[in-house]
């Protein structure tokens, strides 16, 4: 069912941009919401006095991309806690803002908002409003970093790079739908957290190997685990650095480094400088649905007997 979203998240380029890289949004426009006067320019926008929001309209299919999976998006962009700033951007016209059409989807979004201001001690500057209009920019702001990629865009570029390359086939992305369950698809796909202490492999401590749930690519092994007491199964060290990347992310008003799984781009956890001294002091937090944990005894006949022998 393809249905609409507006989200305001300053500089209306970079927010359109990003946007249009997920896939299954099948189209965005650059615009100005909730305006007081019709048909507002540009020119008339700025000046603060139109009460518009610098808004893309994205039209997506809900039943290929979840609009949880775009807020998670959306706020990864934003610093939800600054009011009428984006960037170098300044002015009531760059808030944040999400804006709806469907009352069925106040409860999703009232519910993603709730969570991430749970990360933080200040209020959230987001504002949950009904959408009352929405009027396309001009035709010069539309696909404008498409047109001028140089062009000045508050958005870390790092995160467009990110949302072009977990683009994939939606045949393997129907696959993994099929197969995996709810967290594992929201953990993996979606960059979700799963919940600390009650995880699978959280007081695993069996001999064996862990392997990228959606592929089957060996990431780490027992020897590496240990209790962090941090609530997700800890790592000191994946079985080779090349098996996985790292990317920043700055969702939640945090810098933190994000481990995604190279072979499938699976989102896995994130890594920080804070494990045993002795063994390089990283811990690498991963969540338990990324993973699929197989006991020494098993892995010959799964396949992985190759690294029975790094296994203590």
């Amino acid at each position: 069912m393809t249905k609409k979203i507006y989200l305001a998240g300053g500089c209306f380029w970079g927010t359109d941009h990003l946007f249009s890289l997920v896939e299954d949004v099948e189209k965005t426009a650059a615009g100005y919401a909730n305006s007081r006067v019709p048909y507002p320019t540009y020119e008339q926008v700025c000046t603060g006095r139109t009460g518009a929001a610098e808004t893309v309209e994205i039209i997506y299919d809900d039943m290929k991309v979840g609009l949880t999976e775009l807020l998670s998006i959306y706020f990864r962009s934003i610093d939800p806690t600054t009011l009428n700033r984006q960037g170098n951007d300044i002015g009531t016209q760059y808030r944040t803002g999400i804006y709806y059409t469907d009352p069925a989807d106040l409860p999703v979004i009232e519910a993603f908002v709730a969570a991430v201001q749970r990360r933080y001690s200040e209020p959230l500057a987001v504002e949950v409003k009904p959408l009352e209009n929405f009027y396309p920019a001009e035709l010069y702001h539309q696909e404008y970093l498409y047109k001028n990629p140089g062009g000045y865009c508050h958005v870390d570029p790092a995160l467009f790079e990110e949302v072009r390359n977990r683009k994939q086939t939606k045949e393997r992305k129907a696959e993994l739908r099929d197969r995996l369950t709810p967290l594992q698809w929201e953990v993996t796909q979606n960059g979700a957290t799963e919940r600390p202490f009650t995880n699978e492999y959280d007081h695993e401590f069996r001999k064996g190997i862990y392997v990228d749930i959606t592929d089957g690519t060996p990431l780490f092994i027992s020897s590496s685990k240990y209790d962090s007491g941090c609530g997700w199964p800890a790592f000191t060290r994946p079985i080779d650095r090349n098996l996985v990347t790292e990317h920043t992310d700055t969702s939640f008003g945090r810098v933190r480094t994000e481990v995604r799984s190279a072979s499938s781009g699976s989102h896995l956890g994130h890594v920080f400088p804070d494990g045993p001294i002795s063994e390089g002091g990283q811990r690498y937090c991963i969540n338990s649905a990324s993973l699929r944990f197989i006991p020494l005894e098993d892995m010959d006949k799964e396949g992985y007997g190759e690294y029975v022998g790094m296994i203590e």
